[in-house]
């Protein structure tokens, strides 16, 4: 990445130029929202028992440098990246394929898919799907020719809870304002530019999705105001982030939104005989809403459903008429097993879903080589190669999870795999290590700096809206499709995990420079 030889990234600081610097990161953070509630192990729930405080989210003080390339060929490729999953979601029968793999390995693999057989015995009664989409990137350096280039390759693609769209619009916002207030010394000032630092436009363009999915859905058949239902966990940390997204809805389309906590789903809503998804607010006992668009915030974690009557929640909402983003189908889309069944070198399935060849290549080239460790000839060989210490070191094994905090890095694993029944390997997948040019940055966490080498992981939203068809006869259609803005997340270069609300990354913004 070209930053100028003379120039040290980020800068250093006089005391009083970090003084000045981290006040205003801090007070700027709380007065937008750039926010989240403070974790145990910083306050504890003896000292703050109403759970009334909230703290500076974890952050970068400087804008991190990124490929301008790299940035651009994450944007452009996001609509066939919707397209790609949406396709995959309204394919049943591939999906069956897939599920059948892992439910005797996935015992929550197995649950989702038993919900969806039951929804589907019954009959669904909406066809419409919501996709909030998140595609997720490291920049990869190819050696492959006598010239090294950068490029990008996928860390995973998240179709549940895609988080921190509201967040990472206010990180772009405070990176901006620090420079306007010359919060950045002059020694900077060639690279942390108004043109270099883009604005992520995750929030408005999330909540318009939500929007969309919300007039698409048409009138109440009962009468009933309609609102839009966000199903959270509770407690929340990221709290923030999600309102950020509610405000966006109601300010800019006029779309009302309450939060239900997933544990309350049977006692708060109900499913009419014509399979109308009603809620009743605790606060407003005198009044019912329909809902039009459930937006899942909780549910993608076994964690979620330790209950039997968990299950019967998730399915009294999959019955119902209302919009699901997303559905049990989308979700499972986002299996990994899904991403290394695309990714296997010399895989066919891509061209299954993709039918313009071009868009396909393109797709293609964002993907890293990622394997099965399944009895098949190619799953066999990356057993041997996640068994041996040395070349499982260019590897990272992951399991069917969202968030962080689940992969296993390099050479914990064959001490892993070693403690773990081999019929279950197969539910993991096993993908070669990228790895990204060598930054610096300095990143506020829990009131604390931390200096020195850093990762980061760009996450470019999508939003898809789509009509799923009927088997056969219809194979669906796209209705909305687009790109939803950025999230860079970043973390110190001796963390494995990049997930900022399981305590490894911090949310950050793009300083773009040419490569």
């Amino acid at each position: 990445m070209a930053v100028p030889n003379d120039a040290q990234y980020p800068p250093e600081l006089s005391p009083e130029e970090e003084q000045y610097l981290l006040t205003n990161v801090k007070d700027w953070s709380i007065a937008h929202g750039l926010a989240v509630r403070p974790a145990p192990t910083f306050v504890s729930q003896e000292r703050d028992p109403s759970g009334v405080l909230a703290t500076t989210a974890p952050v970068t003080l400087f804008p991190s440098i990124f490929p301008r390339s790299c940035f651009e060929q994450g944007l452009a490729i996001q609509k066939a990246y919707n397209e790609l999953y949406s396709a995959i979601a309204r394919d049943e029968e591939w999906i069956k394929g897939i599920v059948e793999e892992l439910a005797p390995i996935d015992d929550f693999v197995e649950k989702l898919w038993n919900v969806h057989l039951e929804v589907k015995k019954e009959g669904y009664v909406q066809d419409l799907s919501l996709g909030l989409f998140r595609s997720d990137y490291m920049v990869h350096a190819n050696t492959d020719s006598d010239k090294t280039s950068l490029g990008i390759r996928q860390v995973e693609f998240n179709t549940i809870a895609s988080s921190f769209g509201g967040l990472s619009s206010k990180v772009s916002s405070m990176h901006r304002h620090l420079l306007a207030i010359n919060a950045y010394p002059s020694s900077s000032s060639s690279i942390i530019t108004e043109n270099a630092l883009r604005q992520s436009k995750a929030t408005s363009s999330l909540a318009k999705g939500l929007a969309a999915a919300h007039s698409a859905y048409g009138p109440s058949r009962n009468k009933h105001p309609l609102c839009v239902l966000f199903v959270v966990q509770d407690p929340e940390r990221n709290v923030f982030d999600q309102r950020h997204l509610e405000y966006a809805v109601l300010e800019e389309s006029g779309v009302r939104s309450f939060r239900l906590p997933f544990h309350r789903i049977l006692s708060d809503s109900k499913v009419d005989s014509d399979r109308n998804l009603l809620y009743t607010p605790p606060s407003l006992p005198s009044m019912t809403f329909e809902v039009t668009t459930i937006y899942f915030r909780a549910g993608y974690s076994p964690d979620d459903h330790p209950r039997p009557e968990d299950w019967d929640a998730r399915r009294h909402l999959e019955r119902s008429r209302a919009i699901k983003c997303p559905s049990i189908l989308t979700q499972l889309a986002g299996c990994k097993k899904v991403q290394q069944v695309l990714a296997t070198p010399h895989s066919p399935h891509l061209k299954r879903f993709l039918l313009d060849e071009s868009v396909a290549s393109h797709v293609l080239e964002t993907f890293a080589p990622i394997y099965s460790l399944d009895e098949s000839k190619a799953g066999r060989e990356a057993q041997k190669l996640a068994r041996h210490p040395d070349s499982a070191a260019r590897y990272v094994l992951k399991p069917q999870r969202e968030g962080g905090g689940n992969n296993i890095y390099r050479k914990a694993i064959p001490d892993f795999l070693e403690k773990t029944p081999q019929k279950n390997w197969p539910a993991y997948i096993l993908m070669e290590m990228i790895e990204p040019p060598p930054l610096r940055n300095a990143i506020l966490r829990n009131g604390e700096v931390q200096k020195g080498g850093v990762i980061g992981e760009l996450g470019v939203y999508g939003v898809c809206l789509w009509r799923n068809g009927s088997g056969e006869t219809s194979k669906g259609e796209i209705l909305e499709n687009w790109e939803a803005g950025y999230l860079l997340r970043t973390k110190g270069d001796q963390s494995e995990e990049g997930g900022v609300a399981a305590g490894f990354g911090a949310v950050d913004s793009c300083c773009l420079v040419d490569s």
